[in-house]
Protein backbone atom coordinates (compact mmCIF):
# COMPACT_ATOMS: atom_id res chain seq x y z
CA UNK A 1 0.00 0.00 0.00
CA UNK A 2 2.75 2.54 0.49
CA UNK A 3 4.84 1.85 -2.42
CA UNK A 4 1.07 2.05 -4.53
CA UNK A 5 0.02 5.47 -2.60
CA UNK A 6 4.31 6.92 -3.20
CA UNK A 7 3.55 6.44 -6.88
CA UNK A 8 5.16 3.61 -7.80
CA UNK A 9 3.44 1.54 -10.03
CA UNK A 10 4.76 4.34 -12.71
CA UNK A 11 7.69 2.07 -12.51
CA UNK A 12 6.16 -1.07 -13.60
CA UNK A 13 4.28 -2.60 -16.27
CA UNK A 14 2.58 -5.46 -14.96
CA UNK A 15 0.62 -6.07 -11.72
CA UNK A 16 -0.48 -9.49 -9.72
CA UNK A 17 -2.99 -9.45 -6.96
CA UNK A 18 -4.47 -12.07 -5.01
CA UNK A 19 -6.68 -12.75 -2.35
CA UNK A 20 -6.04 -8.78 -0.95
CA UNK A 21 -9.28 -6.94 0.11
CA UNK A 22 -9.18 -3.97 -1.19
CA UNK A 23 -13.08 -2.72 0.75
CA UNK A 24 -11.11 -2.78 3.87
CA UNK A 25 -12.93 -5.53 5.81
CA UNK A 26 -10.16 -8.20 5.94
CA UNK A 27 -12.64 -10.07 3.99
CA UNK A 28 -14.55 -10.03 7.03
CA UNK A 29 -12.42 -12.63 8.97
CA UNK A 30 -12.37 -10.21 11.88
CA UNK A 31 -14.81 -12.26 13.91
CA UNK A 32 -13.14 -15.47 13.44
CA UNK A 33 -9.24 -14.01 13.74
CA UNK A 34 -9.11 -11.07 15.26
CA UNK A 35 -6.78 -12.47 17.80
CA UNK A 36 -4.43 -14.00 15.43
CA UNK A 37 -0.89 -12.70 15.42
CA UNK A 38 -0.96 -12.53 11.80
CA UNK A 39 -4.25 -10.86 12.11
CA UNK A 40 -3.37 -8.15 14.35
CA UNK A 41 -0.11 -7.58 12.66
CA UNK A 42 -2.21 -6.64 9.43
CA UNK A 43 -4.31 -4.34 11.09
CA UNK A 44 -2.14 -2.57 12.68
CA UNK A 45 0.18 -2.25 9.81
CA UNK A 46 -3.09 -0.79 7.77
CA UNK A 47 -3.90 1.35 10.39
CA UNK A 48 -0.37 3.09 10.81
CA UNK A 49 0.14 3.32 6.74
CA UNK A 50 -3.51 4.72 7.09
CA UNK A 51 -2.37 7.26 9.41
CA UNK A 52 0.83 8.21 7.17
CA UNK A 53 -1.03 8.90 4.19
CA UNK A 54 -3.95 10.94 6.40
CA UNK A 55 -6.76 8.49 5.54
CA UNK A 56 -9.11 8.22 8.41
CA UNK A 57 -10.04 4.80 8.30
CA UNK A 58 -8.42 1.46 6.75
CA UNK A 59 -11.58 1.25 4.50
CA UNK A 60 -10.43 4.98 3.04
CA UNK A 61 -6.57 3.83 2.71
CA UNK A 62 -7.68 1.07 1.04
CA UNK A 63 -9.69 2.50 -1.52
CA UNK A 64 -7.08 4.94 -2.36
CA UNK A 65 -5.07 2.12 -2.87
CA UNK A 66 -7.43 0.59 -5.61
CA UNK A 67 -8.37 3.37 -7.01
CA UNK A 68 -4.37 4.01 -8.27
CA UNK A 69 -4.37 0.56 -9.26
CA UNK A 70 -7.48 1.64 -11.66
CA UNK A 71 -5.29 4.38 -13.18
CA UNK A 72 -2.36 2.27 -13.39
CA UNK A 73 -4.66 -0.07 -15.58
CA UNK A 74 -6.30 2.70 -17.37
CA UNK A 75 -2.87 4.44 -18.16
CA UNK A 76 -1.69 1.34 -19.74
CA UNK A 77 -0.74 -1.14 -17.27
CA UNK A 78 -1.53 -5.18 -17.22
CA UNK A 79 -3.68 -6.32 -14.34
CA UNK A 80 -3.55 -9.70 -13.11
CA UNK A 81 -5.98 -11.07 -10.45
CA UNK A 82 -6.61 -13.69 -8.06
CA UNK A 83 -9.43 -15.05 -5.74
CA UNK A 84 -10.64 -11.99 -2.95
CA UNK A 85 -8.65 -9.17 -4.73
CA UNK A 86 -10.81 -9.59 -8.09
CA UNK A 87 -14.39 -9.01 -6.26
CA UNK A 88 -13.00 -6.62 -3.57
CA UNK A 89 -11.14 -4.27 -5.91
CA UNK A 90 -14.22 -3.39 -8.38
CA UNK A 91 -16.65 -2.74 -5.53
CA UNK A 92 -14.07 -0.41 -3.33
CA UNK A 93 -13.34 1.02 -7.39
CA UNK A 94 -17.16 1.21 -7.63
CA UNK A 95 -17.99 2.76 -4.24
CA UNK A 96 -17.60 6.64 -4.60
CA UNK A 97 -18.49 7.45 -0.52
CA UNK A 98 -16.72 5.77 2.02
CA UNK A 99 -19.25 6.39 4.98
CA UNK A 100 -18.07 4.36 8.08
CA UNK A 101 -18.99 4.72 11.46
CA UNK A 102 -16.66 4.25 14.96
CA UNK A 103 -13.16 5.78 15.63
CA UNK A 104 -9.88 4.90 13.48
CA UNK A 105 -8.36 3.38 16.39
CA UNK A 106 -10.44 0.62 17.33
CA UNK A 107 -9.41 -1.16 14.45
CA UNK A 108 -12.71 -3.61 13.80
CA UNK A 109 -13.04 -3.49 10.15
CA UNK A 110 -15.79 -1.60 9.74
CA UNK A 111 -18.50 -2.33 6.79
CA UNK A 112 -17.60 0.69 3.83
CA UNK A 113 -20.31 -0.16 1.28
CA UNK A 114 -23.37 -0.53 3.80
CA UNK A 115 -23.80 3.41 2.80
CA UNK A 116 -21.88 3.55 -0.10
CA UNK A 117 -22.83 5.23 -3.54
CA UNK A 118 -21.71 2.99 -6.21
CA UNK A 119 -20.95 4.21 -9.75
CA UNK A 120 -20.09 0.96 -11.90
CA UNK A 121 -18.72 2.57 -14.85
CA UNK A 122 -15.52 2.89 -13.03
CA UNK A 123 -15.37 -0.54 -12.14
CA UNK A 124 -13.42 -3.38 -14.44
CA UNK A 125 -15.25 -6.05 -14.66
CA UNK A 126 -18.76 -5.66 -12.67
CA UNK A 127 -22.11 -4.20 -12.43
CA UNK A 128 -24.86 -3.86 -10.45
CA UNK A 129 -23.79 -6.56 -7.48
CA UNK A 130 -25.94 -6.68 -5.09
CA UNK A 131 -23.51 -5.32 -1.93
CA UNK A 132 -23.41 -7.62 1.43
CA UNK A 133 -23.73 -4.68 4.38
CA UNK A 134 -23.94 -7.24 7.16
CA UNK A 135 -20.21 -7.48 9.04
CA UNK A 136 -21.69 -10.99 10.26
CA UNK A 137 -22.31 -12.45 6.80
CA UNK A 138 -18.26 -13.29 5.67
CA UNK A 139 -19.37 -12.22 1.57
CA UNK A 140 -18.61 -9.10 0.35
CA UNK A 141 -21.38 -9.11 -2.42
CA UNK A 142 -23.01 -11.75 -4.74
CA UNK A 143 -20.03 -11.49 -7.19
CA UNK A 144 -18.72 -15.09 -5.89
CA UNK A 145 -21.46 -17.52 -7.66
CA UNK A 146 -19.98 -20.31 -5.12
CA UNK A 147 -20.67 -18.11 -1.94
CA UNK A 148 -17.36 -19.85 -1.01
CA UNK A 149 -16.73 -17.58 1.93
CA UNK A 150 -19.89 -18.11 4.25
CA UNK A 151 -19.66 -20.72 7.42
CA UNK A 152 -20.97 -23.31 4.54
CA UNK A 153 -19.90 -23.36 0.65
CA UNK A 154 -23.15 -23.14 -0.84
CA UNK A 155 -21.36 -24.51 -4.55
CA UNK A 156 -19.66 -27.73 -4.54
CA UNK A 157 -16.78 -27.83 -6.43
CA UNK A 158 -16.43 -29.01 -10.38
CA UNK A 159 -14.89 -28.54 -13.07
CA UNK A 160 -14.54 -25.36 -15.78
CA UNK A 161 -13.79 -25.56 -19.74
CA UNK A 162 -11.27 -23.18 -21.57
CA UNK A 163 -12.80 -21.47 -24.88
CA UNK A 164 -11.25 -21.68 -28.02
CA UNK A 165 -10.23 -18.24 -29.55
CA UNK A 166 -8.76 -17.80 -33.36
CA UNK A 167 -5.11 -16.53 -32.63
CA UNK A 168 -5.92 -13.98 -35.92
CA UNK A 169 -8.82 -12.62 -34.43
CA UNK A 170 -8.12 -12.37 -30.77
CA UNK A 171 -4.71 -12.97 -29.83
CA UNK A 172 -4.49 -12.14 -26.47
CA UNK A 173 -7.36 -14.36 -25.08
CA UNK A 174 -5.80 -17.43 -27.31
CA UNK A 175 -2.33 -16.72 -25.05
CA UNK A 176 -4.07 -16.41 -22.04
CA UNK A 177 -6.07 -19.74 -22.62
CA UNK A 178 -3.30 -21.60 -23.96
CA UNK A 179 -2.90 -24.91 -22.27
CA UNK A 180 -2.47 -28.49 -22.95
CA UNK A 181 -5.74 -29.21 -21.05
CA UNK A 182 -9.03 -27.54 -22.03
CA UNK A 183 -10.81 -28.12 -18.82
CA UNK A 184 -9.65 -28.16 -15.21
CA UNK A 185 -10.64 -29.20 -12.05
CA UNK A 186 -11.92 -26.51 -10.20
CA UNK A 187 -10.55 -25.12 -7.35
CA UNK A 188 -12.00 -22.64 -3.88
CA UNK A 189 -10.64 -19.07 -3.05
CA UNK A 190 -12.68 -15.64 -1.37
CA UNK A 191 -13.93 -15.29 -4.16
CA UNK A 192 -14.14 -18.89 -6.66
CA UNK A 193 -16.04 -17.97 -9.91
CA UNK A 194 -18.30 -14.68 -10.88
CA UNK A 195 -21.50 -14.47 -11.25
CA UNK A 196 -22.37 -14.03 -14.77
CA UNK A 197 -25.40 -11.78 -14.25
CA UNK A 198 -23.50 -8.93 -12.71
CA UNK A 199 -20.36 -9.44 -15.62
CA UNK A 200 -20.34 -6.13 -17.85
CA UNK A 201 -21.23 -6.97 -21.24
CA UNK A 202 -18.39 -5.90 -23.25
CA UNK A 203 -16.12 -8.62 -20.89
CA UNK A 204 -14.52 -11.34 -22.47
CA UNK A 205 -15.35 -14.98 -20.20
CA UNK A 206 -12.27 -16.76 -21.09
CA UNK A 207 -13.61 -20.11 -19.03
CA UNK A 208 -16.68 -21.30 -17.40
CA UNK A 209 -18.51 -24.35 -16.17
CA UNK A 210 -20.96 -26.03 -18.23
CA UNK A 211 -24.50 -25.44 -17.00
CA UNK A 212 -23.46 -23.12 -14.17
CA UNK A 213 -24.48 -19.53 -13.83
CA UNK A 214 -20.93 -18.03 -12.98
CA UNK A 215 -17.58 -17.74 -14.67
CA UNK A 216 -14.41 -18.81 -13.80
CA UNK A 217 -11.88 -16.83 -15.89
CA UNK A 218 -12.11 -13.27 -17.30
CA UNK A 219 -10.51 -10.44 -19.78
CA UNK A 220 -10.81 -6.64 -21.23
CA UNK A 221 -9.44 -4.23 -21.57
CA UNK A 222 -9.69 -0.63 -19.59
CA UNK A 223 -8.69 3.02 -20.50
CA UNK A 224 -5.40 2.28 -22.40
CA UNK A 225 -4.60 -1.15 -20.40
CA UNK A 226 -6.29 -4.33 -19.85
CA UNK A 227 -6.93 -6.79 -16.80
CA UNK A 228 -7.41 -10.67 -16.51
CA UNK A 229 -9.45 -12.30 -13.60
CA UNK A 230 -9.36 -16.00 -12.09
CA UNK A 231 -11.16 -17.05 -9.38
CA UNK A 232 -9.68 -19.49 -6.96
CA UNK A 233 -6.81 -19.54 -4.83
CA UNK A 234 -4.79 -22.26 -5.33
CA UNK A 235 -5.15 -24.60 -8.29
CA UNK A 236 -3.51 -27.41 -6.88
CA UNK A 237 -5.31 -26.97 -3.35
CA UNK A 238 -8.45 -26.63 -4.30
CA UNK A 239 -9.94 -26.93 -0.10
CA UNK A 240 -7.25 -24.12 0.51
CA UNK A 241 -7.99 -22.71 4.02
CA UNK A 242 -6.14 -20.54 6.48
CA UNK A 243 -3.03 -21.97 7.72
CA UNK A 244 -2.70 -24.31 4.72
CA UNK A 245 0.45 -25.06 3.82
CA UNK A 246 2.32 -23.64 0.10
CA UNK A 247 2.14 -25.70 -2.66
CA UNK A 248 5.24 -27.14 -3.33
CA UNK A 249 5.10 -26.45 -7.30
CA UNK A 250 8.00 -28.88 -7.97
CA UNK A 251 5.60 -31.90 -7.20
CA UNK A 252 3.00 -30.54 -9.70
CA UNK A 253 5.09 -29.69 -13.11
CA UNK A 254 2.41 -30.19 -15.41
CA UNK A 255 -0.59 -28.12 -14.00
CA UNK A 256 -3.09 -27.12 -16.01
CA UNK A 257 -4.33 -24.29 -13.13
CA UNK A 258 -0.87 -22.86 -13.01
CA UNK A 259 -0.62 -23.00 -16.79
CA UNK A 260 -3.23 -20.22 -16.87
CA UNK A 261 -1.28 -18.46 -14.17
CA UNK A 262 2.27 -18.43 -16.10
CA UNK A 263 0.04 -17.20 -18.98
CA UNK A 264 -0.71 -14.44 -16.98
CA UNK A 265 2.82 -14.16 -15.69
CA UNK A 266 4.37 -14.35 -19.68
CA UNK A 267 1.60 -12.41 -21.68
CA UNK A 268 3.26 -8.53 -21.26
CA UNK A 269 6.59 -10.21 -22.65
CA UNK A 270 4.69 -10.90 -25.71
CA UNK A 271 4.11 -7.20 -26.33
CA UNK A 272 6.52 -5.43 -28.65
CA UNK A 273 7.57 -3.30 -25.41
CA UNK A 274 9.95 -4.62 -23.56
CA UNK A 275 8.09 -5.63 -20.18
CA UNK A 276 8.87 -6.12 -16.76
CA UNK A 277 7.52 -8.84 -15.22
Amino acid sequence: DNEVLKGDLSKYDWVHLHHEDFTGQYNKLYLAYRDAPWFVAQRERDLSTGRLFGKDNVPALKKAVADNIRGFVDRGGFLFAMCGATESLDLSIASLVVDIAGPFSDGTPPDPNADAKLDWTRALAFQGAHVEPSPYVNALSDIDGHQVNVPSRRQPLGTFSLFGFSAKLDPVATMLVQNHRTVVADFYGVTTSFNKAVVKRNVTVLAQEEGAPWSKYLHGDYGKGSWTFLGGHDPEDPQHAIGSAPTDLSLHPNSPGYRLILNNVLFPAAKKKPRKT
